[in-house]
């Protein structure tokens, strides 16, 4: 007998984890589902869920393949192994031959996924609630839709920030170069004419000797402390206060705010569209949140909800929400059409990021320009002063 992690909820919605003896998962499962009970996980004592997760245009590549396969009435084993035969990403092909090696065994295909631990949290609740409805075709089809949606919108935002983050690597390129390489020489040639300089030119002068001559130090110093702020950002600690300061930052810490905003509506939406009641939802969805603020409020929202208050108005009480989105989810609650609301809070909030983040960028962009070009002007500046100086005083001296 092993020992399991088993999450599940009763008719009423009450969410809680047990640790279980059985002789598989699948038996563990079937046991409480008998039992009246909706089970979300079962996974081994113990399971550090450290699985490499796969990338996302090829999980819905295979996922697109998986419905059509379905759709024209493969068997799921069959279309898996088929599918698995024919993925070049040898970590994912093993991946789906586990998949399918479980489901011979007679394991669910959403337990089957889930025990590989590298796929998300949605897919997998996803596909457990159309094997619980009978309608996987239909339950899939929504899911590569959310996906397709949430990758086109995500696509877009890195394309606004692509000309911004090049301009900005110019500039500390161009400050590097010039102060390593420009300043020195110089240097150099200030020393042989031994003339008085002035202050700037003096302390440039010294921040490009200090540069070149703790350049092997300053690079592998910020590489580690680079790697130490990444390593603390994956901690519960680290990442919480990270997203603290996000959304603290001015006019991106709104859009950031908005953009978590639709995607937890999103996901909402898709999982409750799916069959899943409202309170496991929820709860799936505060789980695949990437904001650790956003995320802890829509957890803190499903005790109220359980307790039988309002979707909106539990959210609103976090005081984290729009209180425009908290009043399209009180309509959407009030005229029975709250999956449909939730698209709309999406719908909208996605557009209002990517208006408000093409805004940002038109201001950006041309200040970066006007920093560059302040920095080597100022550097420029500085080098030729004493040039300049003693062509003058050479001038007036003749």
């Amino acid at each position: 007998m092993a020992e399991f992690v088993i999450r599940l909820a009763d008719e009423r919605g009450h969410v809680q984890e047990q640790i279980q003896a059985a002789a598989t998962a699948d038996e563990l499962r079937q046991r409480f589902t008998q039992a009246g009970y909706y089970v979300y996980s079962v996974k081994p004592r113990g399971l550090t869920g450290s699985a490499r997760k796969t990338k996302l245009e090829m999980f819905l590549i295979f996922n697109q393949q998986f419905l059509t396969l379905i759709k024209a009435g493969l068997p799921i084993l069959g279309s898996l192994e088929m599918l698995a035969k024919q993925q070049k990403n040898a970590i994912f092909s093993g991946q789906l031959q586990n998949v399918a090696a479980r489901v011979r065994t007679g394991e669910p295909v959403s337990a089957a996924f889930e025990a590989q631990g590298g796929f998300p949290l949605m897919y997998t609740t996803t596909l457990l609630a159309g094997e619980r409805s009978g309608n996987l075709e239909e339950v899939l089809g929504r899911y590569l839709s959310f996906q397709r949606v949430s990758l086109s919108f995500r696509k877009k935002l890195k394309a606004s920030l692509i000309y911004p983050s090049v301009l900005v690597f110019l500039v500390i390129t161009m400050f590097i170069f010039m102060i390593t390489f420009v300043v020195p020489q110089f240097a150099k040639l200030y020393d042989q004419i031994g003339s008085k300089l002035p202050a700037i030119t003096l302390f440039m002068l010294a921040l490009g000797q200090a540069a070149q001559h703790y350049l092997l130090y300053i690079v592998p110093a910020a590489a580690l402390i680079g790697f130490l702020l990444w390593k603390w950002s994956k901690t519960d600690g680290g990442s919480e206060r990270i997203d603290s300061v996000r959304i603290r930052l001015p006019i991106f810490g709104n859009i950031w705010l908005k953009y978590q905003v639709a995607m937890f509506a999103r996901t909402l939406s898709t999982l409750l569209t799916g069959g899943i009641p409202l309170v496991p939802s929820l709860e799936t969805a505060a789980r695949t949140i990437t904001s650790r603020r956003i995320g802890k409020a829509v957890a803190a929202s499903v005790v109220s909800v359980r307790e039988g208050k309002g979707l909106a108005k539990s959210l609103e009480a976090t005081g984290v929400f729009p209180e425009l989105s908290t009043e399209m989810i009180e309509v959407g609650e009030s005229t029975g059409a709250l999956p449909q609301m939730l698209n709309s809070v999406a719908e909208f909030f996605e557009e209002d990021v990517q208006t408000a983040l093409t805004t940002a960028m038109n201001l950006i962009e041309p200040a970066i320009l006007i920093v560059m070009g302040v920095v080597v002007l100022t550097i420029l500046i500085a080098l030729y002063l004493p040039i300049f100086s003693m062509g003058n005083s050479t001038s007036l001296g003749g």
